[in-house]
C-alpha cells in the first residue's frame, strides 16, 4: 500500500515534489520519481528531482516483499502502484517460463509489470485490459512508455485514485488534497470500469466485476452454497494474510468481523481487535465479550463529546468532503487505525461489503417484500457503488495513520458467489428483521457465538455512538461549525 502521483506541464518539479510531501502518510518508507527519463530514489526530504514536463511519483508503505522503491522501469515501461497482487507468486513462476522475465525484484508490484511486457506491442492502452484480466488483487496503478500514460484501478475500486486539470497541469494522485496542493481543484474519481488514458477518461471492455456480477447461475442446494461459501472465506482471508505475522480487525462485535476474527484465529495469525464506542455503546459491549470469549486482545477508544470534536478536523482531512454518515463511520475506523498505528500494525482487515452482497441493511428487506429476487438488482448496483460511497472513505482515514485496510468480503470469488445466491438465501421472509441469513449459517459453522449470529445489524456510525453525539450537539453549535467550514474551504460544509 503507497501512494502515487503524476502530473504534466511545464517545470513540474516542485509541484511533483508538493504532491508527495501531501501523500507521506500514504508511504513512509522511501519516495522515488520518474521525470523525463530519469529515476531518482531516497528520503522525499533530501530527494533529487530533475526538473521536467512529466513526472510520475511513488511513496512507498512497505508490506510485501522487501524495501523496493518504485517507480519499476523495464524497457520502455514505467510503472508506479499502489496496492497489493494476491496473486503474484503464482503469476511469478508462469511468467518467468512462458516469456523468460527476469524479475529484478521481489515487490508484487513487478508482476504488473512483466504483465504489460508480455501484452506490449507498442500500443501501451491496448494492452492493459488484457494485464488486468490476469491480477487478483487490490490496486491503483500508472504506467508510461513515453507516448502514452495510463491509469487504471482493480475492479471493485478498492483502491482509490483521482485525476484533474487546470491552468496547463494535468495530474493524478491517490487522494484529491495532492492535487489540490499544486493547484488543481477540480477532481474527479477514475471509476474503476474505466481508464485514464493521457488524462482523458476511456471505458475498459469486457469490465471484469460485470462479468462477475452476471449472474448466470443460481447455487440452489443451500447447504452446499453455506460450504462453498465458508471455503471461499477462508481462503480469500488467508491470502490477504499470507507473510503477516499480525493484523488488526476493526472489531464492532458484529457478525461481519467477528467471522474475520474467527478465521485469522484459526489461521494461526496473531489477531488484535480494536473498537471505538461511546461509554454503554453496543459495539463496546458486544466487542468485549467476543474478545473475552476468544481470549483475543482488544484495544478500546471510548469516545465522548471532547474526542469526537477533536477528532472531526482530522477526519474531514482524511475523507476529504463533507457527509454526516462518511464523518460518523469513518471516523471509528480513524480512530481504530490511529490505535492499530501506536501498536506498529501496517494491516487491518475489514467487514466491509458484506451488507451489500448479503443483504445486511434493512432497505434491503422492502425491496425484497416489493420485488423478491429482483431485489438482486439493488444488491449489484450498491457493490458497484461501493469505490466511491463506502471504499475510498475506508482507504483514507486508515491510510492516514499508514495503515493499510484489506477487504476479504469483496474478494471477486466471493462477489461471484453472492450475486448467484437466491435472494431468499438471504432474506428468509419479509418478517426477517436479522436478514443475511446465509452468511449468519457460516458465522454459527465457523463457531462464532450464537449471540453474535443473532446481533441484528447496526451500522457503525449508530452502534459506536458517534451519530448521536454528532447531531445532538456538535452539529448544532453554529460557532464550531463556522470554524470547521472557515478551515476547509474546500469543503462544501
Amino acid at each position: 500500500m503507497c501512494a502515487i502521483t503524476g502530473i504534466f506541464g511545464e517545470k513540474i518539479r516542485d509541484k511533483l515534489r508538493e504532491m508527495l510531501l501531501t501523500l507521506k502518510h500514504r508511504g513512509p518508507d522511501m519516495s522515488g520519481v520518474y521525470v523525463d527519463g530519469t529515476i531518482s530514489y531516497g528520503n522525499l526530504d533530501d530527494l533529487d528531482i530533475p526538473q521536467g514536463k512529466f513526472g510520475l511519483g511513488h511513496n512507498l508503505l512497505s508490506i510485501v516483499g522487501s524495501d523496493v522503491i518504485q517507480p519499476l522501469k523495464e524497457g520502455k515501461i514505467v510503472l508506479a502502484c499502489n496496492g497489493e497482487i494476491y496473486n503474484h507468486e503464482n503469476l511469478r513462476g508462469e511468467l518467468e517460463q512462458t516469456i523468460n522475465y527476469e524479475f529484478k525484484t521481489d515487490s508484487d508490484s513487478e508482476i504488473i509489470l512483466a504483465l504489460i511486457t508480455r501484452y506490449y506491442n507498442g500500443n501501451l492502452p491496448i494492452c492493459i485490459p488484457n494485464v488486468l484480466k490476469e491480477l487478483d488483487g487490490d490496486y491503483a496503478f500508472a504506467a508510461y512508455d513515453g507516448k502514452d500514460l495510463v491509469a487504471v484501478r482493480d475492479p471493485l475500486g478498492v483502491k482509490p485514485l483521482y485525476y484533474g486539470s487546470y491552468n496547463g497541469y494535468s495530474g493524478f494522485a491517490s487522494e484529491r488534497k495532492a492535487l489540490w496542493k499544486v493547484g488543481i481543484d477540480e477532481t474527479h474519481s477514475l471509476p474503476p470500469d474505466c481508464m485514464l488514458h493521457n488524462q482523458e477518461l476511456k471505458p475498459l471492455k469486457n469490465n471484469l466485476l460485470s462479468k462477475k456480477l452476471s449472474a448466470e447461475r443460481f447455487i440452489q442446494n443451500r447447504d452446499d452454497l453455506k460450504n462453498i461459501l465458508k471455503e471461499s472465506i477462508i481462503k480469500s482471508v488467508e491470502k490477504r494474510v499470507t507473510g503477516l505475522k499480525k493484523v488488526g480487525i476493526p472489531f464492532s462485535g458484529g457478525v461481519d468481523s467477528t467471522i474475520l476474527t474467527v478465521v485469522c484465529n484459526d489461521l494461526g495469525v496473531e489477531t488484535e481487535l480494536y473498537t471505538v464506542g461511546s461509554e454503554g455503546s453496543p459495539d463496546v459491549y458486544f466487542a468485549m465479550k467476543v474478545a473475552d470469549h476468544m481470549g483475543l486482545p482488544i484495544h478500546t477508544k471510548v469516545v465522548d463529546e471532547d474526542v469526537v470534536r477533536k477528532c472531526i478536523p482530522h477526519v474531514l482531512n482524511a475523507i476529504e468532503e463533507w457527509n454526516i454518515m462518511k464523518l460518523g463511520v469513518g471516523m471509528t475506523a480513524y480512530l481504530a487505525a490511529e490505535m492499530a498505528h501506536r501498536n506498529s500494525l501496517r494491516v487491518m482487515l475489514s467487514g466491509q461489503g458484506a451488507d451489500e452482497l448479503f443483504a445486511g441493511y434493512h432497505r434491503y428487506l422492502k425491496f425484497y417484500t416489493e420485488k423478491g429476487e429482483k431485489t438482486q438488482e439493488d444488491l449489484r448496483n450498491d457493490v458497484e457503488n461501493l469505490y466511491h460511497v463506502n471504499l475510498e472513505r475506508d482507504d483514507k482515514v486508515t491510510m492516514a495513520h499508514s495503515v493499510e485496510l484489506r477487504v476479504p468480503y469483496l474478494d471477486l470469488q466471493i462477489i461471484n458467489i453472492a450475486m448467484n445466491t437466491p435472494m431468499k438465501y438471504k432474506i428468509n421472509d419479509v418478517n426477517d428483521r436479522l436478514r443475511k441469513c446465509i452468511l449468519r449459517e457460516v458465522a454459527m459453522d465457523l463457531g462464532v457465538p450464537q449471540e453474535i449470529v443473532e446481533r441484528p445489524k447496526k451500522a457503525a456510525q449508530y452502534g459506536s455512538g458517534i451519530h448521536k453525539i454528532l447531531t445532538r450537539s456538535i452539529l448544532k453549535d453554529s460557532v464550531y461549525m463556522q470554524e470547521l467550514k472557515n478551515s476547509f474551504n474546500f469543503i462544501d460544509i
